[in-house]
């Protein structure tokens, strides 16, 4: 783990390239120093430095000042930078901020030179944030050591950015917004530093109750996925990344791959080390301000108080899309509720406290609602009336909030009507928003961190050890010695069998003999099938041939294949032709995998069969640590799941072999990092145990 104290808290800080000249980089970062009341030591360098920069002493060089220097801030021209890190390693500087551009995101020259940054970094073990970066903030400290405009308000949410514009936007937008932050970091091209490295040092501030990161690609997945699991089991992390898995993009040869999509990677990632994902920047922060200012819920119940029948509506309508519950009330509490709201109002959930309401009928009402403990968390709307009272209504607002720890989340459905009640909201820590959409949201993803938090995620697949390991590494290197980078029917049978997936034997035959062997050892009725590598279109050309019942038939239908092989693609030898046991129907999933260049072993799991690319109905998790838990959410999660759960009478399928296969082919694909795609489709599922058909693996 890096050691980031000197980046945001250091005694003192040079500035090279410093200036006097207005515009400048180096004058609004000694600008953006002295203005924000930095309490250490402030060095402007500047090789042609005569006298003094900003009013403070100038020197020339960094080995003109004496003592210790803790952080650098490089402004100069690309060209000198390497140099200059030099002296600063020789000097003993710890950390140093490159916010010149020209690297790496230029290419050619610019991309060697920055490779050579990171051998001098690691060189003198130096911490190295960018090139090409805004720099870093700490309202705490307090340090602005960037080109930001302005100091943003002091605050417990930290926000790390791959953006340097997005940063500057951020920071002058959260201003009028009234959200602090505690550190702000812009990570550039990372050369370094990375949101890992910077995560991970938060993890462990006690002026950061949140992170919220916007990132255009992840560093070093395994690495990420082992300091993440960690991290948000102390305080929340929520990422927007753009972009897309380019792991992801490529892989189409399979039902997998072309069912994963390009961000399927990351949805599976970041759910399996409890990092939640907001699609959008003002969800980023509407879900960064809520777990900055409120406790979690204790669970998935919720009140909702309105003044308005229409948003208590759309309240409910979101509460039971997103899965959370609306709290229900005994006759005791509704009697309670009814001494304060008039009959024409509601005592049910949502409640109607009517469009007149004045201030003691907010506090009072929700005074008994916090006092139920079936209510986990409230929902307060307001529409404007010409009765309302912003500001008595906050006021009621926050005396009832210091009675209850529980979450509030207050809806002010309009705008400048409502300014005065967000004010007083604001300073008391209560979040707000402008539509109920946008709270239930919230309080979802609150509830959901509530239950990472409780979870004590135990790979499920480290109990699998009746597998034969070196069986199924004999198949794979027999293939890539043969130089085919897809195993045959038979073959990837054979691995299969060797990590106990129950699936239909498959022989290859190399003459008719052995076909009708085969097929008589394995008791009719029999299918059989080209075996190569080359010809994908197996059915078109005559290649497939089922319910062969007798052993002449498999001798006879061999050489007709092998025929209809050689007429429709006589440049290709085939393999030979397989022969597998016909097994009885029964309902289709789909098994796979996809293996993300950066997470490893994406699985997915739902419906099968030939509509399956149509239905789209699959889910992937991560293959890394993924839990009895999670193989249970993701079969629910899927409509095939309601079917071999039995439907309209039918008969329970075997749900816990499925849940076997699944483990079973995460445990190869973990064993096996040369296996690229794993497909099985169709697995018949029975009322008692299942059977892979049709194994696919590309190595």
């Amino acid at each position: 783990m890096k050691d980031l104290n000197g980046l945001f808290n250091p005694k003192s800080v040079a500035v090279i390239g410093a200036s006097n000249k207005e515009g400048k980089l180096g004058y609004i970062i000694i600008d953006n120093l002295i203005t924000c009341g930095f309490p250490g030591e402030i060095y402007p360098v500047n090789n042609k430095a005569d006298g003094e920069i900003l009013s403070l002493p100038a020197y020339k060089s960094i080995n003109d000042i004496e003592g210790d220097v803790d952080l650098v801030v490089l402004t100069i021209p690309s060209k000198f930078i390497n140099s200059t890190l030099e002296d600063c390693g020789k000097k003993g500087v710890t950390d140093v901020i490159i916010i010149t551009a020209g690297f790496k995101e230029v290419g050619g020259e610019g991309a060697v030179l920055e490779d050579e940054m990171a051998e001098i970094a690691k060189k003198y073990n130096m911490n190295v944030q960018g090139p090409n970066c805004l720099g870093s903030l700490d309202t705490h400290t307090p340090l602005n050591a960037s080109f930001a405009q302005m100091m943003p308000n002091k605050g417990n949410i930290a926000f790390v950015s791959q953006s340097g514009a997005m940063t500057v936007a951020i920071i002058d937008w959260s201003i009028s917004e009234g959200i602090g932050f505690s550190k702000v970091v812009s990570l550039g091209n990372k050369v370094d530093i990375t949101e890992i490295d910077v995560i991970e040092e938060l993890a462990d501030d006690d002026d950061t109750k949140v992170i919220l990161c916007y990132l255009e690609g992840i560093s070093q997945g395994e690495r990420f996925l082992e300091v993440m699991r960690r991290v948000t089991k102390k305080k929340p992390v929520i990422i927007l990344k753009a972009g897309s898995s380019q792991a992801g993009a490529k892989a189409v040869s399979s039902h997998t791959g072309s069912l994963a999509g390009n961000d399927s990677a990351f949805d599976a990632a970041f759910e399996n080390c409890g990092v939640m994902r907001a699609r959008s920047m003002q969800d980023l922060f509407d879900y960064g301000t809520a777990f900055s200012k409120s406790n979690l819920p204790k669970g998935r119940n919720v009140a909702v108080i309105t003044n308005a029948g229409g948003g208590g509506v759309l309240t409910a309508d979101k509460i039971e899309e997103l899965g959370l519950e609306l709290a229900e009330f005994d006759d005791d509490v509704s009697a309670q509720l009814k001494e304060v709201i008039p009959d024409e109002g509601s005592v049910h959930n949502p409640i109607d406290v009517l469009g007149d309401a004045l201030p003691d009928r907010y506090e009072k009402t929700l005074d008994i609602v916090l006092e139920q403990d079936n209510v986990d968390s409230v929902i307060i709307m307001a529409c404007p009336t010409a009765s309302y009272d912003p500001e008595g209504v906050g006021k009621a607002i926050v005396s009832a909030k210091e009675k209850s720890n529980k979450p509030l989340m207050v809806v002010n459905m309009g705008g400048p009507s409502f300014e005065k009640e967000n004010e007083v909201l604001r300073e008391h820590d209560i979040p707000t928003c402008v539509f109920p959409e946008t709270a239930v949201s919230v309080l979802k993803l609150m509830e959901r961190y509530a239950a990472i938090q409780a979870e004590d995620q135990k790979s499920c697949v480290d109990d699998i050890t009746d597998v034969n390991k070196e069986k199924a590494q004999k198949v794979i290197d027999h293939a890539t010695e043969l130089g085919r980078d897809a195993l045959l029917g038979s073959e990837a049978y054979q691995v299969a069998d060797a990590y106990g997936i129950e699936a239909a034997p498959i022989v290859l035959a190399t003459n008719k003999e052995e076909a009708g062997q085969a097929a008589e050892n394995m008791g009719f009725p029999v299918v059989l099938k080209i075996a190569s590598d080359k010809i994908l279109h197996k059915t078109d050309i005559g290649g497939v041939k089922v319910n062969i019942s007798t052993k002449q038939e498999a001798e006879d239908t061999f050489e007709k294949i092998m025929a209809n092989a050689k007429e429709a693609h006589p440049d290709v030898i085939p393999d030979g032709v397989e022969v597998q046991k016909m097994m009885p129907n029964g309902h289709e999933v789909l098994i796979g995998m996809l293996r993300d260049e950066q997470f490893g072993p994406i699985i997915g799991f739902g419906m099968g069969g030939i509509y399956v690319n149509l239905i789209n109905d699959v889910c992937f998790k991560l293959g890394s640590g993924i839990s009895d838990e999670v193989i249970d959410d993701q079969i629910d999660s899927t409509k095939i799941s309601k079917l071999l759960k039995g439907y309209r009478g039918d008969a329970p399928s075997d749900i816990d072999s499925v849940k076997n296969t699944l483990k079973r082919v995460t445990r190869l694909t973990l064993d096996f990092p040369e296996i690229k795609e794993l497909d099985i489709n169709p697995v018949f599922v029975y009322e008692e145990g299942s059977s892979a058909l049709d194994i696919k693996i590309k190595i």
